[in-house]
């Protein structure tokens, strides 16, 4: 009779050993062994290795298919929604991760609870029923059809979905999770990779939607195995700074819809909050005019922002001159204060250069370039920008103006919070007709154009 064991196999090479061992023997790598189920017993036997049974399905040519409708359902979130490109996809497994406290239980809970329409069951691995009950009423609703279990056996996870049938399954987290025909201890590489593939055969066969929360690691990459994040359909990453009020929901991975998307929440006290318009709470609402600010419109997926570039230069106080950088890439803001010192003639190797993104945000657009390197000579010369301007465009390293994507969301930004100009590259309005924006749209080609029409 066959029998299961267990065995470690290595990630990297694949040899095999009886137990769990740190470094591989055969090809040096470290913690690359997973623990697998076998099969084992008598071979042989002249039994031929086809299956007897024929098969139920059979290969289609990809003509042959027909397209069905598809149906998607609903959450209370429509931020939500727009990120998983139009709501739940019956079937579907996600995966939502972000660091410790952000926020995934509370954005998951929310929208489970002011669901009418389906049942859910909502399986905690780290929180009792009395913590989650809590948190509801923090929530403000009733629960609806929200089924609560404290359970992290996989076995005994699916006696109850399949006592209870619900319409939506959400497991917090998977990590947490593990089943009993391997021996390793929940969140180890197996054990998440056994349990992703085991929900994974259920949400396809059932078509109940399947939401996993997950941990990540120190580097920030969801914890795990990698194919944890190739056998779901969606990835989502839940992310923001604690100390802010601002939260950002990305898709890494979406076979239903585009990464581009972005979900937009700010946690308060009752739970998180949408935000339909981040660009109104990102600006400053100081009636006074201060040097080292600067408007710059920016995209975070397909959404224009207009975020708050605030910058102080002084005289460097000791022998070195300080580089401190909040919300963006510091090598990139060494690279402009390298080309102003080159290619404009501003001294700023003896000054330390302190450069904030106001609200919290960490931007990695190159079209911020532009509001960067105009709130820091700001600063440098003591001289507040022009009311109502704003700026957009990437800054080369020979001191020109390169084009940067989505300019008409952009300038359409800028007009709706009631911007009067905007600096544009000029290689950007090629063929475009600008009478249609009530906006005055300056086209520059070079660094030099942009300070000469701020400062003159």
């Amino acid at each position: 009779m066959a029998k299961e064991k267990t065995v470690f196999f290595c990630s990297n090479c694949g040899n095999e050993s009886p137990k769990w061992i740190g470094k591989c023997p055969a090809c040096g790598a470290w913690n690359s062994y997973v623990e697998e189920r076998v099969v084992t017993g008598k071979s042989g036997g002249g039994k031929s290795l086809l299956p007897e049974s024929r098969l139920e399905s059979k290969p289609l040519r990809l003509s042959e298919i027909k397209p069905e409708k598809e149906e998607r359902i609903l959450m209370p979130s429509s931020e939500l929604n727009r990120v998983l490109g139009g709501g739940l996809v019956p079937g579907s497994i996600i995966l939502i991760g972000g660091e410790p406290g952000i926020g995934k239980s509370t954005l998951v809970l929310q929208n489970m609870i002011r669901i009418r329409s389906r049942k859910v069951l909502y399986v905690s691995g780290e929180e009792s029923a009395q913590q989650l009950k809590m948190r509801a009423d923090r929530l403000g609703a009733d629960g609806g059809e929200c089924y609560i279990v404290c359970e992290t056996s996989l076995e005994r996870i699916f006696q109850h979905i399949h006592n209870n049938n619900p319409g939506i399954v959400i497991i917090d987290s998977i990590q947490t999770v593990a089943s009993e025909a391997l021996e390793s201890s929940a969140g180890s590489v197996g054990q998440v990779r056994e349990c992703a593939a085991s929900l994974l055969k259920y949400a396809k066969e059932s078509g109940t939607p399947v939401i996993l929360i997950g941990h990540i690691n120190k580097e920030g990459s969801i914890a795990g195995p990698k194919v944890l994040e190739h056998i779901v359909d969606a990835v989502l990453q839940f992310e923001g700074d604690r100390h802010y009020m601002y939260r950002l929901l990305r898709a890494i991975k979406n076979r239903f819809g585009s990464t581009s998307e972005l979900g937009i929440y700010e946690m308060t006290q009752v739970g998180l909050r949408e935000v339909s318009n981040p660009s109104e709470l990102l600006l400053s609402e100081s009636e006074e005019e201060l040097s080292g600010t600067a408007i710059g419109v920016t995209v975070e997926g397909v959404r224009p922002l207009l975020v708050e570039s605030q910058a102080l230069v002084s005289t460097a106080a000791y022998g070195t001159a300080q580089r401190s950088v909040t919300g963006f890439d510091s090598k990139r803001m060494n690279m402009l204060l390298a080309v102003l010192e080159k290619r404009v003639g501003f001294k700023l190797a003896l000054k330390d250069v302190f450069l904030n993104i106001a609200g919290g945000f960490k931007v990695n657009d190159p079209a911020l370039d532009l509001a960067v390197i105009s709130s820091i000579l700001s600063s440098n010369v003591d001289m507040p920008l022009p009311k109502g301007v704003c700026l957009t465009g990437e800054v080369g390293l020979s001191g020109e103006i390169r084009p940067v994507t989505r300019l008409e969301q952009r300038i359409m930004e800028a007009a709706k919070l009631g911007f009067s100009t905007i600096y544009v590259p000029r290689l950007n309005l090629k063929g475009v007709s600008t009478d249609r924006f009530k906006i005055k749209i300056i086209e520059v080609a070079r660094v030099e154009e942009v300070f000469k029409g701020l400062f003159g």
